[in-house]
């Protein structure tokens, strides 16, 4: 089922996601969907906030046309999609600054400095730990989400700027939503 997603202004997405104690029938069913709306939206990730919920749980796929050839190849045994519940990055190295978008605000895109490689530790859809190196792209779209279960948006780490450069859009953006900034 395809779902709503969350625009700027919107409280929930400044909202810190909750821990899940167990992974159930109704949250895979509820990542599943995520990843429908996902790819309904044209989008690579997404997490629980931006779909009006606040479990610890976000998707990630990305198509393989998205990352240099040397990530691809680092990335290989990674398995798309992603299902990520209760992940956190327990290191990062390197660094990487490129445009990043996000599906909660259309048409507004940055240059985002973010580490080049991280490691992510999460629960899978069957309750067993796992734990994955990604670089690139991939490395990038596990930040980005993971930024959103802890209630920080990407504009948060554009320059001021940038921010100043999208002040009117955003403004805008955030008051058609609620006014959450």
């Amino acid at each position: 089922m395809v779902l709503r997603v969350y625009k700027y202004g919107e409280a929930v997405l400044r909202e810190k996601a909750k821990s899940v104690a167990a992974v159930t029938p109704e949250l895979r069913k509820l990542a599943d969907d995520m990843l429908e709306t996902m790819a309904d939206v044209g989008g690579v990730g997404l997490a629980a906030e931006q779909v009006g919920r606040t479990e610890a749980l976000c998707v990630i796929d990305i198509p393989e046309n998205c990352e240099t050839q040397e990530d691809a190849m680092f990335n290989a045994p990674i398995r798309m999609p992603l299902k990520l519940f209760n992940p956190e990055i327990v290191s990062a190295e390197g660094a990487q600054c490129d445009k990043e978008g996000c599906l909660s605000f259309p048409k507004i895109g940055g240059t985002i400095v973010r580490a080049q490689e991280v490691t992510c530790r999460y629960i899978d859809e069957n309750n067993l730990p796992q734990a994955i190196t990604a670089r690139g792209f991939l490395a990038r779209a596990i930040q980005h989400e993971l930024d959103h279960l802890n209630g920080i948006l990407y504009i948060d780490h554009m320059t001021a700027v940038q921010r100043l450069e999208y002040a009117t859009r955003l403004k805008k953006l955030a008051k058609q939503n609620g006014g959450v900034r």
